[in-house]
Parts: structure tokens; sequence; C-alpha cells
């Protein structure tokens, strides 16, 4: 989702960015996956903005949404009551600001997954442990038949291939469900 809907108005107001948007990626047919809603740091949970905004875009399309907070007030039961009402999955996020924000939440026939490094963000590989961790996540996540995307977004220095190649191999060993 473009940062002018999401930072620049902050969820309202957006009518036209959002149609504009969707129509945008439109062209991507079939290859288009779930949209990611990531929220700025700042942006504090109020139900009546984020109502409106996911009634907006669940009325226009019904590909998958999952949303990243980054404002402790959206880890609330509130919040994830609104974020199931329109099916929209919460992303669970390494590093996580909050605790509640390292586990899947909001809807869950979906988890998503957004690994940026740790303890240096970007940069930082995971290690055995972790990975070991996350395909047991993974592996009962699909076992309740929810869909599971798993991005890795430590990037710089190239962790992000070698972390994926080892969750790929430990879901392949222990016959888990394919990734996408």
């Amino acid at each position: 989702m473009p940062k002018a809907i999401t930072h620049t108005r902050g969820l309202t107001d957006c009518s036209e960015l959002l149609a504009s948007f969707l129509e945008e990626v439109a062209v991507l047919e079939s290859r288009l996956g779930a949209l990611l809603v990531q929220l700025p740091p700042k942006l504090v949970f109020d139900s009546a903005v984020a109502a409106e905004f996911f009634e907006a875009l669940r009325g226009r399309t019904a590909l998958p949404i999952v949303c990243e907070p980054r404002h402790e007030s959206w880890f609330g039961e509130s919040a994830d009551r609104l974020l199931q009402r329109f099916e929209v999955a919460r992303v669970a996020a390494d590093p996580a600001r909050v605790p509640a924000a390292a586990v899947p939440g909001g809807w869950r026939g979906l988890s998503y997954y957004r690994l940026h490094g740790s303890p240096k963000m970007y940069y930082s590989a995971y290690g055995t442990d972790f990975i070991a961790a996350l395909a047991s996540r993974v592996t009962a996540d699909a076992a309740q038949h929810r869909d599971v995307w798993l991005i890795f977004d430590n990037t710089t220095l190239g962790a992000a291939t070698r972390n994926a190649l080892e969750l790929a191999e430990l879901l392949r060993v222990g016959r888990s469900p394919r990734l996408e």
C-alpha cells in the first residue's frame, strides 16, 4: 500500500488514492498476492478510522490483506477484533516492537511473517534455532489450514536468501506444505 495512504493520510480521506492504487496493481492479475498495509510507528489505533479504511478496502478487493501496525495500540483486543471482522491478518514481525507483534494476529485465515534480521535489522542472519522454531510455527499454521506467507527482509548482506533456503530445507525434510 502506498505511503501516501498509510503514512501521509494515516488511512483517512484516501478513497481516490485507494482506487488508483488498486487499478494500478490490477495489471498483475493472478500474480498479485496479499496487499500489505504497513503502518507508520506513530499511527495510533483509532477504531473508527481503521473500520472505515478496511471496510472501503475490503469492499474493493477480495485479495488477502495483511496489516503491519507498529504502534503498540494496535496490539489490543479491540484492534484484533476489528481486523478479524474485515478478514485482515496482522503481520508477525521480527524484531517485534511489542511482544504481541511477534505472532500473527487479526484474521487467522492467513499467517504473514516479516523477518527483518536480529539483532541488527536488515543485516543480521537468523541462527539455526530461530529457523527451526520458525519451521515449527509455519508447520503448525499450515496444519490449521492457514495460508502462510513469509518474507525475509534481512537482505543487506545476503542473509535473507541463506535463511530462506535453510527454512525451505527444514520444511522439505519435515514434509511440510510448500511455501510460495
